[in-house]
């Protein structure tokens, strides 16, 4: 089958990989436009571009998959089938109709639970146990169309977005070159619709996502953590505005008898802050401008007193 692959994100790698590793016919492959990036905001390749060069594959990088002259470029190239796997562009009815197999996208999420932009990271943020990834044929809604196949995974008490991201992007791959394996040439794969009374949204994560509250509980901040790992990251204040960053932590059984955000430190190097139903322990930190460091480096670098307040990040 002559595959036209869209993808942008490292999520999208490993599916492009399995199916070079697979040998199948890879007509082109679509990804977004380079973006500047880092400090000095230079222009860098997504990472689907990086593979695609390396296999010497066709690429191409349009602003808006939408424009005319690039569907004409598409019904030219003529695929079988188009896999999607984080691109990042709604697809038009135009381009989904292209491909006689039709249009198939690579979601991680168990749909019709989290559609959208975020699935991954507000799986954590809600505190999800399980996820999975879903192969759905495109229509032109914000992934709505009917589901091909779906598969499980435990989202486990230590997972971030960084290692749930990887495994379900393995995950997924796995699934996608089954299913291509058994398809016809001709014909999209059986499907069903969704229920779309069961739907949930998973918009784009913003700044202010990552802002903690101390009032909330400690597993709710916890799992905040988790969901924001790749990005924002979470932030709060520390003395006169000074933001830093929590990396890692970990909910604790125990009270602290003081107001939510207050520090406690114990046996030295261990960093507890107070939260309503329970203690949150810091392990890992990142202060503004600074590298990543342990608690306890935390403590004796900024000499931190038991008492002191971690507040919420102003509003800007």
């Amino acid at each position: 089958m002559r595959i036209l692959f869209m993808g942008t994100s490292e999520f999208a790698v490993p599916a492009l990989k399995e199916l070079i590793t697979h040998n199948f016919e890879i007509i082109g492959v679509l990804t977004q436009p380079d973006r500047p990036s880092g400090r000095g905001k230079r222009l860098r390749p997504p990472p689907v571009k990086a593979v695609a060069a390396e296999h010497k594959l066709p690429i191409y990088q349009p602003e808006k998959v939408r424009e005319p002259a690039f569907v004409r470029i598409l019904e030219r190239l003529a695929p079988d089938v188009t896999i999607v796997a984080a691109f990042g562009q709604l697809l038009p009815q135009t381009v989904l109709d292209i491909p006689p197999c039709g249009t198939i996208n690579l979601h991680p999420s168990l749909l019709p639970k989290y559609r959208g932009a975020a699935p991954i990271q507000w799986a954590l943020i809600n505190g999800e146990t399980e996820t999975g990834v879903t192969l759905m044929l495109l229509d032109a809604g914000e992934d709505t169309g009917n589901i091909i196949s779906a598969a499980r995974i435990p989202i486990r008490d230590e997972d971030t977005a960084f290692t749930l991201t990887e495994q379900l992007a393995q995950l997924g791959s796995k699934q996608l070159v089954q299913l291509l394996s058994e398809m016809s040439e001709d014909v999209p794969p059986p499907s069903t619709p969704q229920n779309n009374a069961e739907a949930t949204h998973a918009p784009r994560l913003t700044k202010e996502i990552g802002n903690i509250d101390w009032h909330q509980s400690a597993i709710t901040i916890h799992n905040l953590v988790r969901g924001t790992a790749i990005w924002p990251g979470t932030s709060t204040c520390f003395r006169d505005n000074l933001r830093l960053k929590i990396i890692r932590c970990q909910p604790l059984p125990q009270t602290l008898d003081a107001p939510p955000g207050t520090l406690d430190i114990i046996e030295k190097r261990k960093l507890l802050v107070a939260t309503p139903d329970g203690a949150l322990q810091l392990l890992k930190i990142q202060p503004a401008t600074k590298k990543v460091m342990e608690a306890g480096d935390f403590i004796n670098g900024y000499q931190v007193q038991t008492g002191e307040q971690l507040l919420t990040v102003p509003p800007l």
